[in-house]
């Protein structure tokens, strides 16, 4: 069974949430792929797609937002899991989900939406950035939790090994 890992990701953080989502399952024995939003042309040839995005002032970065738009036909055809990175801190916050995760869900038909704290390093951000960081007080560090995100995969791994895999298009 073959699946889609679109990740948006601005500083990287994302990015490599989406590549041990790619890992992961690859270790149960799906073949995954890890690409950016701009690279997906079409879905023919997946069986199922986790699209996951970067959170800044509550929504995804525009990529995935356009992502979904472009092929959200072809996506409610297939199994589709979301997941949203951004919060930050221990509790994470903000504790809410972003605002157009809802609408990516119901576009997609996603099995499931998570969201997963995320990373801030101030050296990868630019002058605007850090001037809201500084304004909004936002802790730094990496609150990223692998294992969560590992237990998740697994999920998906195994929602999807017990179905066989009847879409190409």
């Amino acid at each position: 069974m073959r699946v889609l890992v679109a990740v948006a990701s601005k500083h990287g953080a994302t990015l490599e949430i989406g590549a041990a989502v790619m890992n992961r399952l690859r270790e149960r024995g799906l073949e995954a792929n890890l690409r950016s939003p701009e690279e997906v042309r079409d879905l023919t040839g997946y069986d199922a797609v986790v699209i996951g995005s970067a959170v800044y002032a509550g929504r995804w970065l525009e990529p995935a937002r356009v992502l979904v738009g472009r092929h959200g036909g072809a996506l409610a055809k297939r199994p589709v899991w979301l997941f949203s990175s951004g919060p930050l801190g221990d509790p994470p916050l903000p504790a809410d989900a972003p605002h157009d995760a809802t609408a990516m869900a119901k576009v997609t038909g996603a099995v499931d939406h998570r969201v997963f704290a995320g990373r801030l390093d101030r050296e990868l951000l630019g002058i605007a950035e850090r001037a809201v960081v500084r304004a909004l007080r936002a802790p730094e560090g990496d609150f990223r939790d692998f294992a969560a995100i590992s237990a998740w995969s697994d999920d998906i791994a195994d929602v999807l090994q017990a179905q066989p895999a009847v879409t190409s298009t």
